[in-house]
């Protein structure tokens, strides 16, 4: 099949060669964005910031904001879980490490922190385009909402602490690791006679 080009090139066409060249400008520039993880959450917040901003100076939308809350609390638990699951990992006869024998694994996120920040963007972005749809203006008490979240929030977080306590894993990483590893490999060390 042959392409047409030039003044009898169908708009779909334009269209479709429009949408991949945005396509990947934005993959590029969203790659290069991965190194810079504080710039990355810079922007999210100013992002956060702006919506919170609209949905004050409207003074509705609530119902919309209820649903960013939950979405945001369903990505906090991806991120803050383990990607293989201790507790199915024990019915299947692996599972994490127990003893100072054991080999070590190191925490690997369900959610990874690049996918996690992308997926709150989207949703601030989104949730900000949907405040201009007077539809999804529903009229609620928000406090009812607040109050319903926090809980939600509470119990989620208690769940999860009591998962991290169980399993005995810290899904952040506190500052620089120290290892033991060196002094006790000097001390088994095999010195040779030359």
């Amino acid at each position: 099949m042959e392409e047409v080009v030039g003044d009898n090139a169908s708009p779909l066409t334009a269209l479709a060669n429009w949408r991949n060249d945005f396509s990947k400008a934005f993959q590029y520039y969203l790659d290069r964005s991965v190194p810079h993880i504080t710039r990355r959450w810079l922007g999210t917040l100013a992002a956060a910031a702006v919506y919170f901003m609209r949905v004050f100076y409207v003074q509705g939308f609530y119902v919309v904001s209820y649903g960013l809350g939950i979405y945001i609390l369903n990505l906090l638990t991806g991120f803050m879980s383990p990607k293989d699951d201790p507790e199915l990992e024990a019915l299947d006869g692996t599972s994490l490490p127990t003893k100072d024998s054991d080999e070590f694994r190191p925490f690997i996120r369900r959610l990874p922190e690049f996918k996690f920040w992308y997926a709150i963007t989207k949703a601030f972005c989104v949730a900000f385009l949907m405040t201009f749809i007077s539809v999804l203006n529903i009229p609620v008490y928000w406090p009812t909402l607040f109050f319903f979240w926090v809980f939600l929030f509470l119990l989620t977080m208690k769940q999860q602490i009591t998962h991290m306590i169980k399993h005995r894993y810290i899904p952040f990483n506190i500052g620089k690791q120290i290892y033991a590893g060196k002094k006790s490999a000097e001390s088994t060390k095999v010195h040779r006679k030359d």
